[in-house]
């Protein structure tokens, strides 16, 4: 795609747009063609390029690790190999400092996450261009249809339905283990005894329910916020290309800077994901007398 034919504020909108399929106002089902019909499509509605890539993803990191660990030798590891081991045991080191109890389930999940995060950022730094560009290209190809009117994001931890869903996730396993570790009288006692005792129970609910409740929203909206600000990042900077040679020119040096200081980003928001799930699964699983 172009910027030729489209405005600045359209070529923004259009790569910030999922492919959205749902039920459409006439109540047929199809594809939303743009954003204020893919609202109107409200819960029955699905982004299918963030499906398709965080699926796409998912599977290639469990596909590669699986066959290393088939493939794992005792003897002089491959480049691989040690790139599996390396990263292992940074996880462990991570649920070692964080994670007081004993819970086999940490270290995987923990891993799934850092990496399955890592990868779906690091599509950010594909050229905005590129992919949705092909993608266009395709569905003109098979179906005429007009590339301008395909919607196809690439990075789905600027969806926020992908930062939530994974942060409710995280949620469901804390009070699965707060309940299962304190019962659930010892549950419902923090929210209602702490920190000011049995006097203070609405206070303490209020508080403590808060406090629960921002968990899950936190971990989504960190996530969301600094990955959508640094797509955003790179589509202005992709308009300057089409503002002459200076610009352009400039836009090169901006986008590979930018692109450098990234690296630092998307690695460092799922290692924060990461370790705010390690710790809030430890709270889960400690008592408090």
């Amino acid at each position: 795609m172009t910027t030729e034919t489209l405005t600045s504020s359209d070529y923004i909108r259009h790569h910030l747009t999922n492919l959205t399929y749902g039920k459409l106002p006439d109540g047929s089902w199809g594809f939303a063609h743009g954003a204020e019909e893919a609202k109107a499509m409200g819960f029955t509605s699905i982004n299918v390029d963030t499906m398709f890539w965080s699926l796409l993803l998912g599977a290639g990191f469990l596909y590669f690790f699986y066959r290393i660990g088939k493939t794992a030798t005792a003897g002089v590891p491959s480049g691989a190999q040690n790139f599996v081991e390396m990263i292992i045991d940074f996880i462990n080191t991570s649920v070692r400092g964080s994670f007081s109890g004993k819970n086999d389930m940490i270290a995987p999940l923990a891993l799934t996450i850092f990496i399955w995060i890592f990868l779906m950022n690091l599509m950010d730094l594909f050229p905005v261009d590129l992919i949705p560009w092909l993608v266009g290209l395709g569905a003109n190809a098979l179906w005429g249809v007009d590339p301008h009117q395909v919607y196809w994001k690439v990075v789905p931890s600027t969806d926020p339905n992908t930062t939530f869903g994974m942060a409710i996730g995280v949620f469901a396993l804390v009070i699965y283990y707060s309940i299962k570790m304190k019962g659930i009288g010892g549950f419902v006692g923090e929210l209602t005894l702490q920190p000011f005792g049995k006097w203070g129970l609405p206070f303490n609910l209020f508080l403590e329910g808060v406090n629960l409740i921002s968990k899950p929203v936190s971990l989504s909206l960190r996530l969301f916020g600094n990955m959508y600000a640094g797509e955003m990042i790179f589509i202005l900077i992709a308009i300057m290309y089409s503002a002459g040679p200076v610009a352009g020119v400039s836009a090169g040096f901006l986008q590979l800077a930018w692109a450098i200081f990234h690296i630092l980003v998307i690695t460092l928001q799922a290692f924060i994901f990461m370790t705010l799930t390690i710790v809030y699964l430890d709270m889960a699983h400690q008592e408090h007398h």
